[in-house]
């Protein structure tokens, strides 16, 4: 029986000494080792370009998202201004409309007052028709004041040019300057905004001439 020699043969098929059979051995596990070094090179480079692929994907899905985030939130801001001055709108005709009206009514006011101040209310024969005039009076203005419509009535108020317009000045003793001594018109605003200045008299101070 032949027994085969598991050693590696050299060129010439002679028996290698053991100094040579083990660099044989070694250079063989080398070569192994760097084989199984570049395909573990080569696995991972592709697992590498494999991440970067997904990564360029999800930074470009984000990118999508908050493109289409903040397009959602324009189109929300847009939509929130158009309702905002749509309800400003609707604000100013509900408080305005009726301007023109009240501009009217503060006509009717004023005859019901200068009637009222012809009439003696201490007067037995008069007192039924101060009474009745006076009712109407009231009642027209409860009426106007629950649509916003207020009267401008300062007497002994500070004059203010934004809501009194001066007919005359006169010097009055122990009255401060540009004081409302006499109202003779009230005015009248309508929430706030007005539609006809008070007509008013002020004071001004010792020795001073108004005349231009």
């Amino acid at each position: 029986m032949t027994t085969q020699s598991n050693t590696p043969d050299n060129a010439q098929g002679a028996e290698l000494t053991p100094e040579q059979l083990a660099d044989e051995i070694v250079q063989q596990a080398e070569e192994q080792v760097e084989e199984q070094h570049e395909h573990a090179h080569e696995v991972i480079n592709e697992e590498q370009e494999r991440i970067n692929e997904l990564e360029l994907a999800l930074a470009t899905a984000q990118s999508t998202v908050l493109e289409q985030k903040d397009s959602v939130v324009r189109a929300k801001a847009e939509v929130d201004n158009v309702r905002r001055r749509a309800a400003q709108d609707v604000e100013k005709a509900r408080k305005f409309a009726l301007e023109k009206f009240a501009s009217e009514m503060i006509t009717v006011v004023d005859n019901l007052e200068r009637g009222l101040a012809t009439i003696d209310a201490e007067a037995e024969e008069q007192k039924a028709t101060f009474e009745g005039i006076n009712l109407t009076l009231q009642g027209l203005m409860a009426g106007l004041e629950k649509f916003g419509v207020k009267a401008i009535d300062p007497q002994d108020q500070p004059f203010n040019p934004e809501f009194h317009q001066a007919m005359s000045m006169q010097e009055v003793p122990d009255v401060a300057p540009n004081t409302v001594i006499a109202v003779m018109q009230k005015g009248y605003e309508l929430n706030s905004r007005l539609i006809r200045p008070a007509m008013v008299m002020v004071s001004k101070a010792a020795g001073v001439d108004t005349q231009a």
